[in-house]
């Protein structure tokens, strides 16, 4: 067997695991009864035992030797290339630790979720201190030189970000928007609807059936904390939540979508390889924002959304559901926020985890910190543990470095959105009817099929011709400020 060969089928291997692996992840917060968390946590780290000893083994490092320079088509090239960096860091990780790691995942999962519900941050408290040690010492331990250990993980996420750069542009986007929500609150109001739970659920099957969502390969359910996952190629799934007179379920499935969509459109010819999957988190929360602010919240899907709900038996004129759906109110909930105040709730949330992994910030002081921040950029007082560093469940998962990825898909999403109609013309009549055929390809075209083979900051060059910048998603919020776009 050729060493390009070997590698390619130890790849394959590490991709089924990976797939396993979501696959038991997505069971715990779907479908695994309450009591089934130690056993999940052990499952968990029996899996990443394996998949260190396989992805680390040596066998790998010297194939890829036996690779440098060699021959090799222009796909094989970038396997080999992402192959190396994945294998390097991964190798620099100790077995024990990364097995500790999974496991300290699972059961901060499992405390976050009783804590959440009991509004008991001291009983989260520990498995919060315990996630936070893993995480600063798996740093330690892949930070490359001049890297600090926030960095390191965030490489986890968008290879090559520097905490640096992320502080310039979040002050210069802070900046920005926090003059920006009092005016906005004024001319973009928030507008209540009672949307009913079953005219939600209707509504969300509906559209989603428009955009291509059919129960032969994708799966919709609830969950706590929406997300999606993709097991294999024809098995996508995703979660959204409903709220008794919300139409957050809206707007969260779309998301979602975005995600899933991303994952089923990149090259064939990657699946299972190093290149399979998205380039990075910020790209991919370009993707979710992009169908949700683009799309669900434009005024002529508003149409689409409308007629699904009064299929569901809710009747609302498709003016006041956009109105709801883009009203400007600062809240103490990241999921829920209006698109123009999202930002500054992971401006917040990035400024606590890189305080907390290097050291700044004990976690003990998290809840007064959390509150002090929301002050500070959104101006209201945060009530419950349970509406503030409760809220989310990134960090109880062992995930830190995650979150600045939300607020770079916002401005990457408006930048391929630009782009988008500059190359396709304008598509309001095309949501107003719910045809989303031209967006789905180009977006398959331009972004989705590179897989990894591009990273971040060069995808968005190949994309839209330009470097990041947050012009377009300034434009994006001015009208809901009362100026001109």
């Amino acid at each position: 067997m050729q060493t390009i060969e070997k590698l390619r089928e130890r790849l394959a291997e590490l991709s089924d695991l990976g797939s396993v692996a979501m696959l038991v992840e997505w069971d715990q917060l779907v479908m695994m009864p309450a009591r089934g968390g130690p056993a999940r946590a052990q499952q968990l780290g029996a899996l990443a035992r394996l998949t260190h000893e396989r992805g680390a083994a040596q066998e790998i490092g010297q194939w890829l030797a036996e690779l440098d320079g060699g021959e090799l088509d222009a796909v094989d090239r970038d396997i080999v290339r992402l192959a190396r960096r994945d294998w390097e860091r991964i190798s620099r990780v100790p077995q024990e630790l990364a097995v500790e790691l999974a496991r300290a995942s699972t059961d901060g999962q499992e405390s976050w979720q009783v804590a959440r519900a009991n509004d008991d941050f001291a009983g989260y408290a520990p498995a919060l201190e315990r996630n936070v040690r893993l995480a600063a010492e798996r740093a330690r331990c892949v930070a490359l030189e001049g890297q600090s250990p926030y960095e390191a993980l965030l490489s986890d996420y968008d290879f090559g970000l520097r905490a640096g750069d992320l502080r310039a542009l979040f002050g210069s986007l802070e900046q920005e928007l926090a003059p920006m929500v009092g005016p906005a609150s004024k001319h973009s109001p928030r507008r209540r609807l009672a949307v009913p739970v079953p005219a939600q659920q209707a509504a969300v099957a509906g559209t989603l059936a428009r955009l291509g969502v059919e129960p032969s390969s994708w799966r919709v359910d609830v969950s706590a904390h929406p997300f999606s996952t993709w097991i294999g190629v024809d098995d996508t799934r995703i979660t959204t939540r409903y709220g008794d007179g919300d139409v957050e379920s809206l707007l969260s499935s779309l998301h979602e979508y975005g995600h899933s969509l991303y994952e089923r459109q990149v090259d064939p010819a990657l699946a299972r390889t190093s290149l399979a999957g998205g380039t990075s988190m910020s790209i991919h929360e370009s993707q979710s924002k992009l169908w949700e602010n683009h799309v669900a919240r434009s005024p002529a899907f508003a149409h689409v959304l409308a007629q699904e709900l009064g299929q569901g038996g809710f009747s609302v004129p498709a003016e006041e559901l956009h109105a709801s759906l883009v009203g400007v109110e600062p809240s103490p909930v990241r999921v829920s926020a209006d698109p123009l105040t999202y930002p500054l709730h992971i401006i917040l949330r990035f400024e606590l985890e890189l305080a907390l992994i290097e050291g700044d910030l004990a976690v003990s002081d998290l809840p007064a910190a959390w509150r002090e921040g929301m002050r500070r950029l959104l101006g209201i007082d945060v009530p419950t543990d349970a509406l503030g560093c409760l809220q989310d469940v990134h960090w109880a998962a062992g995930s830190f470095g995650y979150f600045p990825s939300y607020a770079l898909g916002c401005l990457i999403a408006a930048q391929l959105w630009e782009k988008l109609e500059a190359d396709t013309g304008s598509r309001e009549d095309d949501l107003r009817t719910g045809e989303v055929a031209v967006m789905q390809r180009w977006l398959a075209e331009n972004v989705h099929r590179y897989g990894r083979r591009l990273d971040t900051n060069e995808l968005i060059e190949t994309a839209t011709g330009r470097a990041l910048e947050a012009g377009p998603f300034l434009r994006y919020l001015a009208p809901l400020a009362g100026r001109g776009s």
